[in-house]
């Protein structure tokens, strides 16, 4: 495999294992579907998608500059590894005590706006300050572990993006035909698949650190 197609697949399954999780989007998304439809759960996902480009451009952008530096890609090494260790602990518990999905009745049902429903997927995906620091620290030790090259960059933020997008098509459909909650079953079931995926990323990072510096 080419080192632009394992960027890529990087990028991909990364996204996808945070997609998984059953965060404020996620659930707006749900929300929205059950209440106003598929379009709108669309809407809102797309600008999700979009406001995570955002983060991962300007952190990776800037990481990708500073892995020339050997101090850089070993703290890179190490707290990519224990970033990602601890986002596989968390899902599992997860899968464990699966969170609540809470939906509104239909009284929030209203005419579609497409411009404000895409404007609040953007700002959802912003809200959390700390969320440039996660693709630094994450996003810049799974480039890391494969390249670093600006090719590799542009490869990994594809995958990135176009997992994002399969993600709100699946949930935007599956929510805009659905007429009740998401079983616990099914949110279990994503979040021992993110744990997974997560625990893979943190393996590969780990070895490749390992290969690299000992």
């Amino acid at each position: 495999m080419t080192a632009f197609a394992q960027l890529f697949a990087a990028g991909y399954l990364l996204s996808l294992s945070l997609c998984m999780d059953l965060g404020v989007v996620n659930i707006a998304m749900v929300r929205a579907g059950l209440t106003r439809g598929m379009p709108t759960a669309l809407l809102l996902g797309f600008g999700s998608c979009v406001g995570d480009m955002m983060y991962a451009v300007s952190s990776l952008s800037l990481i990708t500059v500073l892995l020339a530096h050997r101090g850089v890609r070993i703290a890179l090494w190490i707290g990519g590894s224990a970033v990602l260790l601890w986002l596989a602990v968390k899902m599992l518990r997860e899968t464990w005590h699966p969170k609540q999905l809470a939906i509104a009745t239909s009284g929030d049902a209203g005419a579609l706006r497409p411009g404000h429903e895409f404007a609040r997927g953007v700002m959802l995906a912003l809200s959390s300050p700390s969320a440039i620091l996660w693709f630094a620290v994450v996003g810049g030790s799974v480039i890391a572990a494969h390249a670093g090259a600006g090719a590799a960059l542009l490869a990994f933020l594809f995958g990135f993006f176009l997992a994002g997008v399969c993600w709100t098509i699946l949930i935007a459909t599956l929510a805009g035909y659905a007429h009740r909650r998401l079983s616990t079953r099914f949110i279990r079931g994503l979040s021992l698949a993110s744990a997974i995926l997560f625990c893979y990323f943190a393996v590969v990072v780990f070895v490749n650190g390992y290969r690299e510096f000992v």
